[in-house]
């Protein structure tokens, strides 16, 4: 009579052991490749061509810009204008609600526009508690210096975070590490973009302590989509060239019959 594996026996855990392994391995890479997709390297995947309409799509459409752009615009203005933070807040509130409304009664998909007003209510939260308009800006600070730090950490440990999500996007994985040219782009890409998170801080953080609204508004503005598209665009150039290059450096052995 042959004795059956113990529940304890490691060689009964194995097969178990593996397929979470594997299931962990599978929800990772696709986490990867979605936030890829969403920082718009997509269009640089798929071969799409460069054009103003690739871009667009990679930032949302014209409506994801609009979304992006009005709420802080409009509190801005307001404020300019009246220099009452209450009416600037209402405002700048009452767009991420329409713009949530009108997602919602067109069916689209409203990540996009809960995100962006969850955004607006805890800068205005912190705007009321402290009753300082140039607190309106203080989620800003915080997310642009977590990912300028986070992938300037990533480029000087050798895991570049801009290859990692590329890498899953393009369906090789963590294969890009062997290869000395895309290791190279992927780390000056990451570190281009953590420059440009930390950019904005450098530049805003004076005029926030400073108290300069107007100033900090409009530089928020300024650096946000308008450095953002340029950098995109030769992030996906530098992707397809390494790809490109990489392509015709190993084409397919032909086969024969």
């Amino acid at each position: 009579m042959t004795d059956s594996p113990s529940p304890t026996d490691p060689e009964s855990r194995r097969p178990a052991e593996t397929e979470t392994n594997a299931s962990a391995g599978g929800a990772l890479a696709d986490s990867m490749a979605a936030a890829a997709r969403r920082a718009g390297f997509s269009p640089a995947a798929e071969g799409e061509p460069i054009s103003g309409h690739a871009l667009m799509a990679a930032m949302g459409g014209v409506r994801g810009v609009v979304e992006a752009v009005l709420p802080g615009l409009v509190f801005l203005v307001a404020y300019t204008l009246t220099r009452d933070l209450v009416p600037a807040l209402v405002a700048s509130v009452a767009i991420g609600v329409v713009f949530f409304v009108l997602r919602l009664a067109k069916k689209q998909t409203v990540t996009q526009a809960v995100g962006g007003l969850v955004g607006i209510g805890i800068s205005a939260v912190l705007a009321l508690l402290t009753g300082r308009a140039e607190d309106f800006y203080l989620p800003g600070f915080w997310t642009n210096g977590v990912y300028g730090a986070v992938l300037l950490v990533s480029a000087l440990i050798g895991w570049p975070l801009i290859g990692v999500g590329v890498g899953y996007l393009m369906g090789e994985q963590l294969a890009w590490r062997s290869d000395p040219s895309k290791r190279r782009v992927f780390a000056i890409l990451t570190f281009m973009w953590a420059g440009l998170f930390i950019l904005r801080l450098a530049v805003q953080l004076p005029l926030y302590y400073a108290g300069n609204i107007e100033w900090l508004g409009a530089t928020k503005l300024l650096m946000g989509i308008p450095l953002y598209a340029p950098l995109l665009v030769l992030s996906w150039l530098m992707v397809r060239s390494v790809y490109a290059a990489t392509a015709g450096a190993n084409p397919k052995t032909p086969t024969t019959d």
